[in-house]
């Protein structure tokens, strides 16, 4: 469902069954913004063979070994992928947030993992590398086209769900079954 503006920032994108682009095939995104310009969304269903540890490491960050080192990192999209974001319920004040609602902001500045590591920044929190980006008016065609459902954002979804549930649980917030899904698209 689009805003009044008809724009899908805070909204779920869930690729359609048929999505061809290996790069989006079964992902849900969250679109962290979303204008005339363009759109940004963030891959949260798909994990790199990473943990949080690397990160720490590359950027020289102290971290003791334990759950947050072994957390997995996700490939947030096919663009920017040496670039982090931080996806957490809103906690803190940080360099660079962006607040993709009043309960869920994207971080992309290094003082929140720092925080992190020191056991100080936010408890639920995904970190993605790269993003999905959209051209202005292409994300709203490639609705037309059946490519994608979107749905209100479901904090569970993003913090508490296991990767590979992720996919099928936001189907359900729509009471699609995506496994049922005919490939033939059309629109009523």
């Amino acid at each position: 469902m689009m805003s009044d503006s008809g724009y899908l920032t805070n909204q779920l994108l869930i690729a359609m069954p048929y999505m061809g682009d290996p790069n989006f095939a079964q992902t849900v995104a969250l679109v962290c913004n979303h204008n005339s310009d363009g759109a940004l969304g963030l891959i949260l269903n798909k994990p790199l063979p990473m943990r949080m540890g690397e990160i720490f490491e590359q950027l020289e960050i102290q971290l003791g070994k334990g759950p947050l080192w072994e957390r997995q990192v996700l490939r947030g999209g096919p663009m920017q992928t040496d670039r982090g974001f931080v996806v957490h319920r809103a906690f803190g004040e940080w360099d660079t947030t962006l607040k993709v609602s009043d309960a869920l902001h994207v971080t992309t500045s290094r003082d929140i993992l720092a925080a992190m590591a020191r056991g100080e920044g936010p408890d639920e929190a995904v970190v993605a590398l790269g993003y999905a980006g959209w051209d202005g008016g292409q994300l709203e065609q490639e609705i037309r086209a059946n490519a994608w459902l979107s749905a209100p954002v479901d904090l569970g979804l993003i913090f508490e769900l296991p990767f590979e549930s992720r996919w099928h649980a936001a189907g359900r917030l729509l009471g699609v079954e995506l496994s049922r899904v005919s490939p033939i698209g059309g629109n009523a």
